[in-house]
């Protein structure tokens, strides 16, 4: 049976609260794992209290921002989760976005650089090893999977040698394989077993028996992300490189609507997930045959809210 994940948002409106019952409701219909990203909320809190109300699925950050918190506090979060939940964390890391970074009053500098630092600080502190000159930090109870966030064939490289895997976000699913590949590689050159690299991909999902409806919001979704420089860089990459120059122009003159236009059926069948459930299901199996080990669907409304949406999700795309 497919692994199959869901991913909350912090931006959201929806309160932690809301987070703890979508989680029963997914360990209940048989999801592996509930995940949730940093937006304006704290990731790994949350997961720890979906992991407090839940007793089988996995739980963790898809993904943590790793400029929000100091290496060794993300460690001893992330082993004190691990021991309250029996194991079941997943701690996804990621740098984010220059203007959020910067927006914040903090420096973006080498930020692959600082990822491969990062990851290996988390490592050794969750293994008990030396940090700094004060003391040498409990080991953790439980393993905990630590994965990268990869949009670039460079940083799946970082994930593949120093993690325990990656964690891409809107690739297309050809390029995908490119960064699994590279990925295994880079731990093979490093000495482990790539067949150890794991694969958690989050995707966009649309559900709608309206299938031009669910196109159309996708649209509308991908053209947000499109404001990202580290996006278009790794839509460039995937092959969308009129779409992206087009995007770009479209936002600089801030005109979403202009822009969702210039998103094309090629883009949203390649990076998202949409239609009416059956077509889903064939979709997300797509995304495994091209690397992902678990698909992890990211709800995204198609006229009605996203609380809704999410709940419907979890009914109709059940393993």
């Amino acid at each position: 049976m497919l692994r199959l994940g869901v991913v909350l948002s912090t931006a959201t409106e929806a309160p932690p609260k809301e987070f703890i019952e979508l989680g029963k409701l997914a360990e209940d219909k048989g999801f592996a794992a509930m995940l949730v990203n940093e937006g304006r909320g704290d990731a790994l809190a949350c997961a720890e209290a979906i992991a407090l109300n839940t007793s089988r699925i996995k739980v963790g950050t898809n993904i943590a921002n790793i400029y929000f918190r100091h290496p060794f506090l993300a460690a001893m979060t992330a082993a004190t989760i691990a021991d309250l939940s029996d194991g079941r964390l997943v701690l996804g890391l990621g740098v984010s976005h220059r203007p959020l970074i910067e927006s914040l009053g903090m420096k973006m500098d080498q930020p692959r650089q600082y990822m491969r630092e990062y990851v290996q600080t988390v490592k050794k502190a969750l293994n008990g090893q030396q940090i700094g000159s004060f003391f040498r930090p409990r080991a953790s109870t439980y393993p905990v999977p630590v994965y990268v966030a990869s949009v670039t064939v460079e940083t799946a490289e970082v994930g593949g040698e120093y993690a325990d895997g990656i964690m891409p976000f809107l690739p297309a699913r050809s390029y995908l394989t490119q960064l699994l590949e590279a990925a295994k590689s880079a731990a093979q050159r490093a000495g482990k077993d790539p067949a150890s690299v794991d694969c958690i991909v989050s995707i966009p999902t649309f559900i709608s028996d309206d299938l031009e409806q669910a196109r159309s919001a996708a649209r509308y979704n991908l053209a947000f992300f499109a404001q990202l420089p580290f996006y278009r860089k790794q839509w460039r990459r995937c092959g969308f490189v009129d779409e992206v120059n087009g995007l770009q122009e479209a936002w600089k003159k801030n005109d979403r609507r202009a822009a969702a236009a210039l998103v094309s059926d090629r883009m949203v069948e390649q990076v998202c997930i949409f239609g009416p459930p059956s077509l889903c299901k064939e979709q997300l199996a797509a995304f495994h045959e091209a690397g992902a080990a678990m698909p992890v669907i990211a709800v995204s409304p198609v006229n009605e809210d996203r609380l809704a949406a999410t709940h419907k999700a979890l009914q109709l795309l059940a393993p």
